[in-house]
């Protein structure tokens, strides 16, 4: 298969699929005698695993580690299991931090009078300055 198959069968772009090869995270391909790659079914595995793997939010780092993995026989399942539950504890603290801002902006909004005035709240609040009229409003 030509890059161009590869990335109609993976969803991804000739260009990821070449950034993928050059920071070393799927097998290279082999390269016939013009230069042109060449790809098999194991790197269309492969990356389709990689892309899948960075829609559920895996980084980068985390994909290489998936694919050489996915690329040994030997491999156990806890070890996929642990990054996986790894990620999911990521993705929650993630969300924690995403609340927290949320709160915060609710708030601010809730201080603003949202009028034609030229005094705002979160303004204030966010840039630090006049912070004492921001607090003596709260």
């Amino acid at each position: 298969m030509n890059i161009s198959d590869v990335a109609k069968k993976t969803g991804l772009t000739s260009k990821a699929i070449r950034f993928y090869e050059e920071k070393g995270i799927v097998t290279p391909p082999l390269r016939s005698e013009n230069g042109y790659r060449s790809y098999s079914q194991k790197h269309l595995d492969e990356l389709t695993l990689l892309r899948q793997a960075r829609q559920v939010g895996f980084t980068l780092e985390e994909c290489g580690e998936l694919v050489n993995l996915f690329n040994d026989p030997a491999r156990h399942s806890a070890d996929v299991k642990s990054r996986t539950l790894q990620r999911v504890a990521n993705i929650e603290r993630h969300i924690e931090e995403l609340q927290a801002m949320r709160a915060q902006l609710l708030a601010l909004a809730e201080a603003c009078p949202g009028d034609d005035s030229a005094d705002c709240p979160i303004i204030d609040n966010l840039s630090g300055c006049c912070h004492h009229k921001a607090k003596a409003k709260a």
